[in-house]
């Protein structure tokens, strides 16, 4: 082989190795823009939890794991009477706030249930609810951080009904019978 010709082998090697970088880089930018736009302040606090690289591993297997579920959708029925609690419990607030939080919360993971959630402990729960609802995954955490701190005696009354306003805003989703795309979930 003579000189030009290894030369022109090794400027083809190059530009196929730049094409495949950039080809792979694509998707990688593609791939973490799709994230971003599907998970939205959930994509942001993971990223800051696990890095990165990490992060979208970690949301893709929740992805994973919550396609994997039959969500159905809330009969007529039971969508009235969840709405129908729901009524009572803010009606309750004005006079016991606290009775009324903890009847929130149950309420909400009443809804995660009857909707096929797995009712495992909260952060598992947190990281099921983020992929069809991630828009108000962290009003839920914030919610049950402050019913944590009600639970110590560390709540006020103004905390108590931010915690009332964030189930609120969950339960609202849960309610509806559509993935955080739009799209119908598949009917059990």
């Amino acid at each position: 082989m003579d000189q030009k010709t290894i030369i022109i082998l090794a400027v083809l090697v190059v530009g196929l190795i730049a094409i495949a970088w950039a080809i792979a880089h694509s998707r990688r930018t593609a791939r973490t823009e799709r994230l971003r736009r599907h998970f939205g302040p959930e994509y942001d606090r993971t990223v800051r939890e696990k890095g990165p690289a990490k992060a979208e591993t970690v949301l893709l297997q929740r992805k994973e794991r919550v396609e994997k579920f039959t969500i159905p959708e809330l009969g007529a029925a039971e969508r009235e009477r969840f709405i129908s609690e729901w009524r009572a419990v803010q009606a309750r607030f004005v006079d016991d706030p606290k009775g009324s939080v903890n009847d929130a919360d149950k309420l909400v993971t009443s809804v995660m249930h009857a909707r096929g959630y797995p009712m495992s402990d909260f952060e598992q729960r947190a990281a099921d609810i983020s992929v069809d609802h991630p828009r108000v995954v962290d009003n839920y955490r914030a919610a049950h951080e402050i019913a944590l701190r009600h639970q110590r005696g560390q709540a006020t009354t103004e905390d108590l009904r931010n915690a009332i306003i964030y189930y609120r805003s969950l339960f609202g989703e849960l309610l509806q019978n559509k993935a955080v795309d739009g799209r119908p979930r598949e009917v059990a």
